[in-house]
């Protein structure tokens, strides 16, 4: 099973994004992204996952990030939904806790081809703060986009998707918790089992119909 690749392009008249993803890399994320906090934890989603993905991401962040966030996780789901064809041979499910100081996540997926999201974050709501090039403070990232992400590559992707914040406090360790949580589940579940034997792990036969 090799070569499970994907390259999908999503141009609106809110956003551009433009993804390749490799399932079976080593984590690198080279992707060029106006949200620092975004691609914080894109390349978090990548290490974790032994994902490579690639691309550029551009959108109306005049407006707000809703769009940018939401379309990214879209574009996401496609890709793993692409490069993952008819899902044979694959373990199809997998959860993980992932602890991160006082936070802890949880995440369990499956790749039945029915897409649903349990998002259960329990975070402020208050956007995320950076600094810009003066030192002044300035908003980074608003945290209530995060779910839309999550949505959209629920939708993408035709997964199941259930993440949850168990314990926390950080808004930025719960996200980043998550993000993680979801790599190592979602790198459990696309993982080829070889006592498969290639085939496709449903009593359907089919995981895409």
């Amino acid at each position: 099973m090799s070569g499970r690749t994907a390259q999908v392009q999503r141009k609106t008249g809110e956003t551009v994004i433009d993804l390749t993803l490799n399932l079976d890399g080593t984590g690198i994320c080279s992707v060029d992204c106006p949200l620092g906090f975004l691609e914080h934890m894109l390349t978090s989603f990548c290490k974790h996952g032994l994902f490579d993905l690639a691309g550029s991401l551009s959108g109306d962040l005049h407006v707000d990030q809703h769009h940018l966030v939401e379309d990214t996780g879209i574009v996401l789901g496609q890709a793993f939904d692409k490069a993952l064809g008819t899902r044979a041979g694959i373990t199809r499910s997998g959860c993980f806790l992932y602890p991160m100081d006082e936070t802890l996540a949880r995440a369990a997926v499956d790749f039945g081809g029915r897409p649903w999201l349990e998002c259960s974050l329990d975070l402020s709501g208050t956007a995320l703060v950076a600094t810009d090039a003066s030192g002044n403070s300035i908003p980074a990232f608003q945290t209530d986009t995060v779910d839309d992400f999550w949505q959209g590559f629920a939708t993408g992707a035709k997964c199941n998707l259930h993440l949850d914040i168990l314990r926390g406090r950080s808004d930025h360790h719960k996200i980043e918790a998550a993000f993680k949580a979801a790599a190592r589940a979602i790198r459990q579940a696309v993982t080829i089992d070889p006592r498969l034997g290639g085939t496709v792990p449903s009593t359907k036969g089919t995981l895409t119909d």
